[in-house]
């Protein structure tokens, strides 16, 4: 299959070389020119183990390319995968920016079926949003799916938790989107959870929550145990 991704950060550039690895055809995108060009040579602007040579490889096997144009990413493949950056605001909320302006630029420039697929850790809810935005800014009748498919990646081994996942999660309002991701991920050796959109935006922030939770659990022992350390040898 083919695949687009917009967004050549951290997750989009492991989720390139991860469908790539698949066997996938993966074209990724981003508006920097710079961090494109030294991707096109293999050069990853973060370090994860073992990224720098298979972005090398897929390169080479051609099946992981780079644009900086946008249209170029939209007219390659049905499925786009968000990848962008949603950062807090000084409010607390998430800024989703960079999603109004991928789906105002798929509204635009879209001339067959789309879905649009947020791999970007994005409020529950944001899959409404987004296909308002799409009614909005569309000159035609545009046919457009949208679909959450939240990643869960360890830094240091984010590769292997991509081809060797412990779940995978789709999330679909319409059978065409989710067979399309199910196809995707067919040869996925993993349990394959299916839901509506907004179940799914849910899952990765309750996720991210039990992460944080067991951290703060664990500081909280340590700090206990500090402490015991410390009126034992004050006795």
């Amino acid at each position: 299959m083919k695949v687009s991704i917009i967004g050549a950060g951290y997750v989009g550039v492991i989720t390139g070389i991860g469908f790539a690895y698949m066997g996938h055809e993966v074209l990724v995108m981003d508006h920097d020119e710079n961090k494109i060009c030294n991707l096109k040579k293999g050069q990853v602007p973060f370090f994860e183990n073992g990224a720098e040579d298979a972005i090398r490889e897929q390169c080479f096997e051609n099946r992981l390319n780079f644009t900086s144009n946008i249209k170029e990413l939209i007219d390659y493949a049905e499925l786009i995968f968000i990848c962008v950056g949603t950062p807090s605001m000084p409010d607390g909320s998430a800024d989703l920016s960079a999603v109004e302006s991928i789906a105002r630029s798929i509204a635009e420039y879209a001339m067959s079926y789309k879905c649009l697929v947020e791999k970007s850790t994005v409020p529950a809810g944001t899959f409404k949003w987004i296909q308002r935005t799409l009614r909005l800014y569309s000159k035609s009748s545009l046919e457009c799916d949208v679909a959450s498919n939240p990643e869960f990646l360890k830094e240091g081994s984010a590769l292997e938790d991509f081809l060797n996942p412990d779940r995978i999660v789709i999330g679909t309002n319409t059978d065409r989107a989710r067979d399309l991701l199910l196809e995707l991920y067919r040869n996925v050796e993993c349990p394959k959870i299916t839901s509506d959109i907004e179940t799914a935006e849910l899952i990765k922030h309750a996720s991210n929550s039990f992460l944080a939770m067991k951290i703060s659990y664990a500081n909280m022992i340590a700090d206990l145990c500090e402490l015991s350390i410390s009126v034992r040898q004050s006795r």
